[in-house]
């Protein structure tokens, strides 16, 4: 247990999402500020806390601990789950 009672838990920010992401999206998400549906939230990708000791990666709000994405990648598909976002900003820079 950790000090605050919760359980002991490994994990990294979430720029840890950045090299996986970049496989399925041509921009880089983790600037990306996404809102929690959980508890509301906001703040960029890269705050997420990613756990990588399951079948794929899964982000968590660092406010709520709620589950903001998951993402499996299989040898020729990936899977992105987003249910724990509310809304997703993506910055793209002025149209060319």
């Amino acid at each position: 247990m950790d000090t605050d009672g919760t359980r002991d838990q490994v994990y990294e920010d979430g720029n840890a999402l950045g090299g996986p992401l970049s496989e399925i999206f041509a921009v880089d998400l983790t600037a990306a500020v996404g809102r929690c549906a959980g508890c509301g939230a906001t703040g960029p990708m890269a705050r997420l806390r990613v756990y990588d000791r399951a079948p794929g990666l899964v982000a968590r709000c660092p406010d709520c601990g709620r589950v903001v994405l998951r993402l499996v990648r299989g040898p020729d598909t990936a899977w992105l789950d987003l249910q724990g976002a509310s809304s997703l900003a993506i910055p793209l820079g002025p149209p060319s």
